[in-house]
């Protein structure tokens, strides 16, 4: 079975970076597609950011555009997200997705393991 955790988050200020990371145990990372989303209590589940299983396609959300950027590194069974320029409104719970798929995809519905999640908390 397989288990993601991630880790990296914490409590920053405007305009900071982070490095998420999530690592995939229980079968290689090169089996999926991966994806970055996060929630909020307002929002459930907004896509961020997704890498397909050859690392040829990218995605973003247009929040993440030119701010964040995913990556993978299948020789650590690890997933990244960079993320440059932190706003308060990223204030959330962010969570990385696996895809058993060769296709990445904007929609939780279609992710088959998820992370218990990281905190990431940016104060103005």
């Amino acid at each position: 079975q397989v288990q993601l955790v991630e880790s990296g988050g914490g409590a920053v200020e405007s305009g900071d970076s982070l490095r998420l990371a999530c690592v995939v145990s229980g079968r290689r990372l090169s089996a999926y597609s991966m994806a970055w989303f996060r929630q909020t209590p307002e929002q459930e589940r907004e896509f961020i950011a997704g890498i397909s299983r050859n690392g040829v396609n990218i995605i973003y959300e247009d929040s993440a555009k030119g701010r964040f950027a995913i990556s993978r590194d299948d020789d650590k069974n690890t997933a990244y997200l960079h993320m440059n320029m932190l706003k308060p409104e990223d204030t959330a719970i962010y969570r990385c997705a696996a895809r058993d798929s060769p296709y990445v995809d904007k929609r939780p519905i279609l992710y088959d393991a998820w992370g218990q999640g990281t905190q990431v908390t940016v104060s103005s």
